[in-house]
C-alpha cells in the first residue's frame, strides 16, 4: 500500500494487540483514517475503546511487551513511521509529533523544576545554549499563562489545571507539526476545562499545528474538531465531518452516545444510557462487535466482519442495517 499524498497523516488497517496472562487483548482492530495538515481529528468512545492505543502507536511508545503492532501502516507526510528505526524515531518525537498525556501528575517529574523539564525538551531537539533554552522555556510558560517567575517551582506547587498547562507547554515547546491530545481536560473541573480547551485551540491556530483529540466528551469534540471517528471495541464504527456526525449520526452506538448527553433544548426526567457493557476485548463477538447491546440488531449482524460503508459523501458507518435503510 502507498500513502495518499494529499494527507498529512494517514493510518491504514492498524491492529494493536496486548498479551495478558496468556490471553490476547484485541485493543485496535483494523483502524484507518486520515488527517489533513492544520486540521483537528477527534477519536470518541468509551473508556477501553482503544483510543489511547492508537495515539501511542502513532508515537511508537506502546509498552513492548505486552503490546504489539500486529499490522498496519502509519504515514506521516508519506513516510511510514512503523518502518523508521528507533534512533530516527526519537528525533521525530517532540520535534514533529508531541503528546499531551491524560494525567499531568504521572507525566511530570516530581523532583525536577517545571521550567527545567521544558528546557530539557528544547535542548534535546535544538542545537542551542543552556541560556537560550532557558529563555525559550520561560517564553513557553508565559505562552500557556504561567508567570515566568514560576520557572523554578516544582509540580506539587501547581494546581491540576496549572500542571496541565505545563504539560501543554512541554508538548508545544519544539513547535510540533502533529499534537496528540489524550483527554487533556478529564482531570480538570468544568471552568478550567474551558480555559485549557480555549488555550489549546488558540495555540494550535497560531502555530499551525495538526491535532488528534482523544475524548469521551462530545462537548469537547464539538468545540475543537473538524472531523471525527467514533471508536467501539477497537473499531471505527462511524466517521465523517463534525457536521455529519452531530447532525446525522447513523450508527446505533453513536446515537446512543448522543442520547446519553443532557441538552438544554428538551426536558428529560432520565437520560437514556446504552444498555449492557462493552465486550471483553479478549473474546470479541463475531460479526458486529456492538450487536449484543444494539436495539436494532438482527441475526445477520452476527455473521462475518461488518465493513465500513459510505452512506453519504465522506460519511462512513459500520452497520449493515443502516446501510440498507440508506440505500
Amino acid at each position: 500500500m502507498t500513502a495518499n499524498l494529499n494527507s498529512f497523516l494517514e493510518i491504514k488497517d492498524l491492529v494493536v494487540e496486548y498479551t495478558s496472562e496468556g490471553s490476547v487483548i484485541h485493543a485496535v482492530n483494523g483502524v484507518s483514517f486520515s488527517l489533513e495538515r492544520g486540521k483537528t481529528f477527534g477519536l470518541v468512545g468509551e473508556t477501553g475503546a482503544g483510543k489511547t492505543s492508537i495515539a501511542k502507536a502513532i508515537l511508537r511508545i506502546l509498552p513492548d511487551p505486552p503490546a504489539k503492532i500486529k499490522n498496519g501502516q502509519i504515514f506521516l507526510e508519506g513516510e511510514d513511521l512503523l518502518k523508521i528505526d528507533e534512533k530516527n524515531m526519537r528525533k521525530i518525537r517532540g520535534r514533529k509529533i508531541s503528546m499531551i498525556f491524560q494525567d499531568p501528575m504521572t507525566a511530570l517529574n516530581p523532583i525536577m523544576k517545571v521550567g527545567k523539564q521544558i528546557e530539557e525538551v528544547i535542548k534535546l531537539h535544538n542545537t542551542i545554549s543552556s541560556k537560550q533554552a532557558r529563555e525559550e522555556a520561560g517564553k513557553m510558560l508565559e505562552l500557556v499563562g504561567i508567570p515566568g517567575e514560576r520557572f523554578n517551582d516544582y509540580p506539587h506547587q501547581f494546581s491540576g489545571g496549572m500542571k496541565q498547562r505545563v504539560i501543554i507547554a512541554m508538548a508545544l515547546a519544539c513547535n510540533p507539526e502533529l499534537l496528540l491530545a489524550d483527554e487533556p481536560t478529564t482531570a480538570l473541573d468544568v471552568t478550567i476545562q474551558a480555559q485549557v480547551l480555549e488555550m489549546i485551540n488558540k495555540l494550535k491556530q497560531e502555530l499551525g499545528t495538526s491535532m488528534i483529540m482523544i475524548s469521551h466528551n462530545l462537548g469537547v469534540v464539538a468545540d475543537i474538531c473538524d472531523d471525527l471517528a467514533v471508536v467501539y471495541a477497537g473499531e471505527v464504527v462511524e466517521m465523517g465531518s463534525k457536521a455529519a456526525i452531530f447532525d446525522r449520526a447513523a450508527h446505533p452506538y453513536t446515537t446512543g452516545l448522543f442520547a446519553a448527553v443532557p441538552t438544554l433544548e428538551e426536558e428529560k426526567d432520565r437520560l437514556a444510557p446504552i444498555s449492557g457493557l462493552p465486550p471483553d476485548p479478549s473474546n470479541l463477538p463475531l460479526g458486529c462487535h456492538f450487536y449484543p447491546r444494539c436495539p436494532i440488531a438482527g441475526e445477520e449482524c452476527k455473521l462475518g466482519k461488518i465493513p465500513l460503508i459510505e452512506i453519504e459523501a465522506g460519511h462512513f458507518c459500520r452497520c449493515i442495517k443502516i446501510a440498507a435503510m440508506e440505500s
